[in-house]
């Protein structure tokens, strides 16, 4: 039945690149050398009407890895050297100083993730010396929740006990694959024991949640290798699963120029091992959260899901919605709800600004009140699968938005009027397909066809 639902004809048609809508305007979309002192105050006013309320989050990225996975599209820098974790710190910290003196009070600290890179690459020490410079002199919001992107292989004990004495209750676990033929071509060598001694040690730490990522059309992947590392996953049972698809995006992440693309999956292909992956999924008891999401029914995410309260922010699906996200370090991105700004990118350059007294803000954008609105429309549809419309934006959605999705109508993937737009089950599987009519910097300026910018839907 799947394999009828899904003809090859379907998939053809909405293959095409599109974004994950992590944001809105998209991040190609924003502007280069973003004016510093126009997003200071935009923090700083953001920050006054937020914080007291709602807290903020705080996303610190931390870049280091010890070895490169060559599917990985992050900001990273490959090194065997230890000693950059001390100068890192020093920076993060001076880059919280100056953001610090942009705030009237104390922030209400509700959200922590590190992210990378491999934040396990910094000794449990230096964790713990890093994430004392926001707790310390700062307010926990009563519902505050902490998480780390830990590695199997060097995620240590005490790593896990210095973070949950910190209050960090969630871990993500890159797992991606366990056939050993994929992990010897994307470089990711992690047995199966290995993820299984390392979720145990989480859950005997305290940590309540453990997220697995897996990825699906990497080289070398057949429905027989993702069957086995499903049930494998199934077996050590985690809150949450991202099974997300592999972005074959060779043109900004080079090392994916080491594949040969005659290994990767066709889309026929991938979109099958997402199907079977999916399928026992469900039978093992997860819920479709939605765009490559699952979770147990108990879980926070689910329940999040059930009771209209899912975000989606940089971070991927968040059950908290701070309105104000501050990223720090190297390309980390921060969002007032109003306005978006990205760090520099190379370490070389992030060091130089916040070394010399100033924000490492490169590329940004401030949103107008069409933005907000067509914001919160994708959101909706990302993380609701359903948004009404406003009456006074009727004349553009039928001008720009409502064409673009005559077609996913007459597939079955959308139902829509002038009111409402409701995906159906079957809309779930294209969800950035359906957000991308509501891309008005996409349709407006005609730039997907052919241009190497997002990686494909499928």
């Amino acid at each position: 039945m799947e394999s009828e639902v899904f003809d090859h004809q379907l998939i053809a048609r909405y293959n095409q690149p599109v974004p994950r809508y992590t944001s809105y305007p998209t991040v190609p979309f924003w502007k280069n050398n973003i004016d510093k002192k126009a997003w200071a105050e935009t923090f700083s006013k953001q920050f006054a009407l937020q914080n007291s309320g709602n807290g903020i989050s705080l996303y610190i990225h931390l870049p280091f890895c010890e070895s490169l996975c060559t599917y990985c599209g992050c900001n990273k820098k490959i090194t065997t050297n230890h000693s950059v974790e001390e100068t890192y710190i020093t920076a993060i910290e001076k880059e919280w100083q100056l953001y610090r003196q942009l705030m009237n009070e104390k922030p209400v600290v509700r959200e922590i993730h590190l992210g990378g890179g491999t934040p396990t690459f910094f000794s449990a020490q230096n964790l713990d010396k890093l994430l004392k410079i926001f707790l310390s002199n700062s307010i926990l919001h009563p519902d505050y929740a902490f998480s780390i992107e830990g590695h199997p292989n060097n995620t240590t004990r005490q790593h896990l006990d210095t973070l949950y004495a910190l209050g960090f209750r969630r871990i993500s676990y890159g797992v991606q694959d366990l056939d050993p033929k994929v992990q010897q071509v994307i470089n990711r060598i992690q047995p199966a024991e290995q993820v299984k001694y390392a979720t145990e040690q989480a859950r005997a730490a305290g940590f309540t949640s453990v997220n697995f990522d897996l990825i699906y059309g990497l080289p070398l992947q057949t429905k027989e290798s993702i069957d086995n590392t499903i049930r494998e996953v199934i077996t050590l049972k985690p809150e949450r699963i991202a099974f997300y698809s592999y972005a074959h995006v060779p043109w900004t992440s080079k090392a994916q120029r080491l594949f040969d693309e005659s290994d990767l999956p066709s889309a026929e292909e991938k979109i099958q091992l997402y199907l079977h992956g999916k399928k026992l999924l469900l039978q093992a008891g997860y819920y479709d959260v939605g765009m490559d999401h699952f979770s147990l029914p108990e879980d926070e995410l689910y329940i999040a899901k059930q009771q209209g309260r899912l975000h989606r922010n940089f971070m991927g699906y968040t059950v908290q919605d701070t309105g104000i996200l501050l990223g720090l370090g190297v390309s980390s991105i921060s969002d007032t709800g109003n306005a978006f700004a990205q760090n520099e990118k190379t370490l070389h350059d992030y060091y130089d600004n916040i070394n010399n007294g100033r924000l490492a803000v490169n590329r940004g954008y401030f949103l107008d009140e069409e933005d907000l609105v067509f914001r919160n429309y994708i959101k909706d549809i990302a993380c609701n699968g359903y948004t009404r419309f406003r009456a006074a934006d009727i004349p553009v959605l039928r001008e720009i938005c409502f064409p673009q999705l005559e077609q996913p109508a007459k597939d079955g993937l959308v139902i829509y009027n002038d009111e409402a737009l409701k995906l159906t089950e079957k809309g779930n599987y294209f969800i950035r397909n359906i957000c991308s009519a509501f891309d008005l910097y996409l349709q407006r300026n005609n730039t997907v066809a052919g241009v190497k910018t997002f990686s494909k839907a499928i």
